[in-house]
């Protein structure tokens, strides 16, 4: 009777009843909470958004503004119109500085953008101890610039600097390093392209690592060698990678200051003198700030036309 009362209703072969889906569950306190949480996040959201006016969009405006006037410090500024930029432009120390800018940059392009590469490619093919090479690489990047800048400084002093006296070991000619008119300029490319080159490293690293390995595979079956794959599979997959490092390691470049204020002063003869260092020259040696401010609004101009005029170049060749 009991196997009857149950299957009494039910069609032969039919399956048995679903039961219901249970109801959704009332909303719970966080959904209540949302327009709370949307309300804090917003805040956080306008504290970031007012650290960064005050302390980074206000003082260029002001910049600008300020490269128009003649501006001392304790007394009312007073219009100036575009004296202060003629005068920069007349500076003698003017040319200097631009000429060893984009100098310092193009040296720097050729070793501070193509050694970190190669070395991101041999971090890439190590076996053993790769986290321990990885550190030894971005340990640099950890040390204060300044602190970097003054062991440089104390390496390649003439005299009893570690550089000349390794040299006098292996009985070679000593250099003059950062007192030679010839070798400042290439002492601090040197400097700059070991303390900041960690960290591109390791974007390069982190590009190499997400390559698929079939591309190296199908490669390697038709016969390509080490060269080959570099630059048939590497290069083509890490290259919007390498385009945007490339931008800002110009943009970087072209605003050097820390090397050549502590280890060289600009000088010798000017020979280091760059448009940053010279932009403090005018603001705190010269107390000059509406020239400093017109060599500052120079400089971003340069960097805005010609991020820009890169950006440009590269989509259009991403889309070709």
């Amino acid at each position: 009777m009991t196997k009857t009362a149950h299957t009494a209703g039910r069609r032969p072969g039919a399956h048995p009843a679903v039961p219901p889906a249970p109801a959704p569950p009332p909303a719970t306190g966080r959904r209540r909470r949302r327009p709370t949480d949307q309300v804090r996040a917003h805040a956080f959201l306008l504290g970031g958004l007012l650290c960064f006016a005050l302390f980074s969009w206000y003082p260029a405006i002001r910049a600008v503004v300020i490269a128009f006037q003649t501006y001392t410090p304790g007394s009312p500024p007073a219009w100036a119109g575009t004296a202060n930029f003629t005068r920069v432009l007349h500076d003698p120390e003017f040319t200097a500085a631009w000429r060893n800018t984009l100098a310092f940059t193009l040296l720097a392009l050729l070793l501070g953008f193509a050694v970190p590469f190669l070395l991101a490619l041999v971090l890439n093919e190590l076996r053993h101890a790769r986290a321990f090479f990885r550190i030894v690489v971005y340990l640099p990047v950890m040390i204060p610039p300044v602190v970097s800048a003054l062991l440089w400084k104390w390496f390649y002093d003439p005299g009893a600097g570690l550089a000349n006296e390794t040299l006098r070991l292996l009985h070679l000619p000593t250099s003059n390093w950062t007192n030679g008119t010839g070798t400042a300029l290439v002492s601090l490319v040197l400097v700059a392209t070991w303390a900041n080159m960690g960290g591109t490293v390791l974007v390069y690293l982190a590009a190499l690592q997400s390559i698929p390995g079939e591309l190296y595979e199908a490669a390697e079956l038709d016969g390509a060698g080490l060269l080959q794959r570099v630059r048939h599979v590497t290069v083509p997959q890490t290259r919007f990678v390498i385009l945007m490092l490339m931008l800002l390691q110009i943009i970087a470049t072209m605003q050097v200051f820390t090397e050549p204020f502590v280890i060289t002063g600009g000088g010798p003869e000017n020979a280091t003198v760059t448009v940053l260092y010279l932009i403090y020259k005018y603001a705190f040696l010269y107390n000059d700030f509406g020239g400093a401010c017109a060599l500052s609004v120079m400089l971003l101009v340069l960097l805005g036309a010609f991020s820009a005029g890169y950006l440009r170049l590269t989509r259009s060749e991403g889309d070709a």
